[in-house]
């Protein structure tokens, strides 16, 4: 099983909190995450991950829950990845995004992160999304 790590990172601008949300190049709303690398912790990780898909550093406040699916390999074999996503804070605002990896990246109101993931997101994330947001009503 493949290991990955990334977060729902948020920052508050005029007394609301908004979410980062990855537009992937597939038409889907999503979140920063990518692979574990040897030698990293998980939190290291997700913290990496979304600073190189999205040019955003941040700080783990809480982990928030792991994501489990399969999936095609490159090589077309199957796969399956376990995902392990954190609230992470943000510590920068200004997105860089990963032309490689991802069509966009941009930060939506929190309530309109949840609504845009129930539209056009992947199935398993959001619980993902609904765990970011009780977590924020607790730390917030």
């Amino acid at each position: 099983m493949e290991t990955a790590a990334g977060g729902v990172v948020v920052r508050q601008r005029h007394g609301v909190w908004e979410i980062l949300v990855i537009d992937d190049r597939f038409g889907h709303v999503s979140l920063p995450k990518g692979h574990q690398d040897p030698g990293e912790t998980i939190s290291e990780t997700a913290l990496r991950e979304i600073e190189e898909e999205t040019g955003i550093r941040g700080k783990i406040v809480r982990p928030i829950g792991t994501v489990r699916y399969g999936y095609t390999r490159p090589d077309g074999q199957p796969g399956e990845k376990e995902v392990h996503y954190y609230l992470v804070e943000a510590q920068t605002d200004t997105i860089r995004h990963q032309e490689e990896e991802i069509a966009g990246a941009r930060w939506v109101p929190a309530k309109e992160a949840l609504r845009l993931q129930l539209s056009k997101g992947y199935p398993n994330n959001t619980a993902i999304f609904e765990a970011a947001l009780r977590a924020l009503n607790e730390w917030a």
